[in-house]
């Protein structure tokens, strides 16, 4: 429950006409219904009564794409090489290990990590709904369940992806340890999906796992349950190469042609990925101004490769980040490594300003999972913000109006010292407020499925 409380910030980066700017001495008025009432720059020193805030205070991070259960892999699936399908194996065994209780417990912990990170808002691509084999629980939705009160644990907003996931491969059955992601077909999808809620803290969204995933006759269903509720709709599109083959065997078109062709791009739509497109696909994808979300350490963990997002942005696409596979939870390392991946590709600097990656993983990362109100501070947002140190090893002796350069360029998620939600304070001066213990939190959740 929120309370009217007024935060004073050393310096913040604020909206602007001509484009965000940081300003010093920044007052922030939060309302009871954990709104933004007033923000005033250049406010003079910090009043009675106010929470003093040193640092730079962004707007909170949207995290836009998370499998939750994938933070369990890490560092397990760094031994030795391998490809996308051996990764994909190791996957698919500890995904068998998880019931509803344990997924709240790794849940809470993989969200109560984001906030330490900056981030208050995550959008779950989620397809672990049934019970191994595929027996429904008594609850159908008990793992969604679970993932949305994992997030009210952990102090962060949620827009539950709810993902239909029916084959292997075009024309191909579920393999054993994909039985528990299946729901029969689209229709039976919708129906278990048309029970989840949303709540003050969550809302809910669907995905289409990938074309592969969908038989192409089902698209449709999920893009229209999706449609009508004016909810989001992601999807994984063109990660592997060895998907488009697949699809151009199978329909004669690329993946985002079969999406096009069933009515499933358009704003509303999030293609995570996005790595291998045709310029059919460039501007399939732009026509429709369907939404790209990059997840760059969790491509090159992968070895996914470059997606063309300078392209794709520069069409018109909006871009979002998300940390994915979790190999690294930090949303200004994603920012970063946008720019950076292109920097190698190109041999030429300066493809995003720093002021348009922090808006991928704000304002434009909170509307593609349903959150529009949210990722600016200004008044009537949503109270959802973060405070990086400018003071730490890595962030000390920037200068303060190029506060988003050093954001993104030299700070990560050791350097979040506050984080606020709805204009509750989930992380003080580095420290989680609602998880006691999250790195044993971690430890424990994950030892577990281990051992299981």
């Amino acid at each position: 429950m929120s309370v009217a409380t007024t935060y004073w910030a050393e310096y913040a980066w604020l909206p602007h006409v001509n484009g965000p700017v940081v300003e010093p001495d920044v007052l922030v008025r939060v309302a009871a219904d954990g709104r933004i009432g007033q923000v005033t720059p250049d406010s003079g020193p910090c009043p009675d009564g106010a929470v003093r805030l040193r640092g730079l205070m962004v707007p909170g991070q949207a995290n836009a794409h998370s499998h939750a259960f994938h933070r369990a892999l890490r560092s397990t699936v760094q031994v030795g090489s391998g490809t996308f399908w051996t990764w994909r194996d190791t996957m698919y065994r500890f995904a068998a290990a998880l019931d509803p209780d344990s997924y709240l417990e790794l849940a809470t912990a993989v969200y109560a990590e984001m906030a330490l990170a900056g981030i208050t808002a995550v959008g779950e691509f989620h397809y672990l709904h049934h019970a191994p084999g595929g027996a429904r629980y008594a609850d159908p939705n008990a793992m969604g369940e679970a993932l949305i009160e994992a997030a009210d644990r952990a102090g962060i907003r949620i827009t539950l992806l709810d993902t239909c996931y029916l084959s292997s491969g075009f024309g191909a059955e579920l393999t054993k340890p994909q039985l528990r992601f299946g729901d029969r077909d689209a229709a039976g999808w919708a129906e278990r999906a048309e029970a989840l809620k949303a709540r003050p803290h969550a809302r809910i969204g669907a995905a289409i796992h990938s074309v592969r995933a969908v038989p192409a006759e089902q698209l449709s269903t999920v893009a229209h349950w999706a449609a009508m509720r004016k909810a989001p709709l992601h999807v994984h599109l063109s990660e592997q190469t060895a998907e488009n083959d697949a699809c151009l065997a199978a329909h004669g078109v690329t993946p985002t042609r079969l999406l096009a062709d069933h009515g499933a791009l358009g704003p509303r739509t999030s293609a995570v990925h996005a790595t291998h497109l045709t310029e059919e696909d460039v501007k399939l994808l732009s026509d429709s101004s369907t939404v790209i979300c990059m997840c760059p350490t969790t491509e090159r963990d992968l070895a996914d490769g470059i997606g063309p997002a300078r392209q794709l942005a520069s069409a018109g696409c909006p871009i979002t980040l998300g940390s994915d596979s979790h190999a690294v939870i930090d949303p200004f390392e994603e920012a970063r490594a946008l720019e950076l991946n292109e920097r190698l590709r190109s041999r030429t600097r300066g493809h995003w300003t720093a002021n348009a990656l922090l808006r991928a993983g704000t304002e434009d990362g909170h509307a593609s999972l349903g959150w529009p109100e949210a990722g600016r501070i200004e008044a009537g947002a949503l109270a959802d913000f973060t405070v990086l140190a400018m003071d730490s090893v890595r962030t000390a002796g920037a200068v303060p109006r190029l506060g988003a350069e050093t954001a993104v360029f030299a700070a990560s998620a050791a350097d979040v010292r506050h984080v606020v939600v709805g204009g509750r304070t989930v992380v003080a001066d580095g420290v989680h407020q609602l998880v006691a213990d999250v790195p044993s939190l971690l430890q424990t959740s994950i030892a577990a499925l281990k051992g299981s």
